[in-house]
């Protein structure tokens, strides 16, 4: 992927550590990486819907803690958060015009160690994640890294498809299907299982992923030979069922949050085949 073909977001913000920035649960990193459990904890990290964390205690309210340390960023990983993000801009601006609309364009926030977010206090266990409440995009400045070292997981689409994902909920958030989620959830619909509404609203960040990835495809021309392959792997590797079977040994449908590895593979290529959100309604029929 040549992102470098790519402009510049102003959106991008790295966490000072004081103020409203960053806070630690516990002074520990909270990924225990290594073993096998790393497969079942990346699942839970990937795209996670804040919704269901804060059900789960991910994202804990008014949680107090350590006050988090400055993000210390390289400068070239900003520079490719910056281009992937302004990227998004350019597609979904485009899209929204398209259908009457103005995109509003979210910040994506640097931190490290844990951050305190208009939807509660979060540290880094939670991995990447969207906030409603701010309209913000979260990322730990170290994920990546442990996507590399630990996943074997560095290709630069791969990466550009946890941003793409992550501002897929945005969109969300943006055209209502977040708001009406929540309000779902909150009058007892079920979420969990592989019917319920966490994995279709999943699904369709994936599948508005692919949307955005055809479209910077055809304003920048600047994918290479296996970055969609790359995507795809990343994408069949944290399907509930495929990362189940590796931490557990056996698949429970019933707890199901994101959809399985096929789904995954198959909302992404939707999107990216058709370019067209209208495609990605996975609320209707089979997910």
């Amino acid at each position: 992927m040549d992102w470098r073909k790519g402009g510049s977001s102003n959106n991008v913000e790295i966490d000072s550590g004081g103020g409203g920035g960053g806070r630690r649960f516990g002074g520990g990193r909270g990924m225990g990486l290594g073993t096998i459990v790393v497969l079942a904890l990346i699942g839970w990290i990937f795209f996670k819907n804040p919704m269901a964390l804060l059900d789960q205690g991910g994202i804990q309210p008014g949680a107090g803690g350590q006050t988090g340390v400055p993000a210390q960023v390289d400068p070239e990983q900003k520079d490719f958060v910056s281009a992937v993000l302004h990227s998004t801009e350019q597609s979904w601006g485009e899209i929204f015009r398209e259908h009457g609309a103005t995109y509003v364009e979210p910040k994506l926030h640097l931190f490290s160690g844990g951050v305190s977010t208009a939807c509660g206090s979060a540290s880094t266990a939670v991995g990447p994640f969207y906030c409603p409440g701010d309209q913000k995009v979260y990322l730990d400045v170290a994920f990546f890294q442990q996507l590399q070292d630990e996943l074997h997981s560095s290709g630069d689409f791969a990466r550009a498809y946890v941003i793409a994902h992550e501002v897929g909920h945005h969109v969300q958030k943006l055209t209502g299907v977040f708001d009406k989620v929540d309000q779902a959830r909150r009058q007892g619909a079920p979420m969990d299982g592989a019917d319920g509404l966490s994995v279709r609203q999943e699904l369709q960040a994936d599948c508005y992923a692919g949307v955005w990835a055809n479209h910077s495809q055809q304003e920048l021309n600047w994918l290479q030979p296996g970055d969609i392959e790359s995507a795809l792997n990343a994408a069949s590797h944290i399907g509930d069922d495929t990362l189940q079977q590796q931490a557990q040994g056996r698949v429970r449908p019933d707890t199901f949050t994101h959809g399985t590895s096929a789904q995954r593979v198959k909302w992404f290529k939707t999107g990216f085949a058709s370019g067209d959100m209208a495609r990605c309604n996975t609320f209707a029929g089979e997910p």
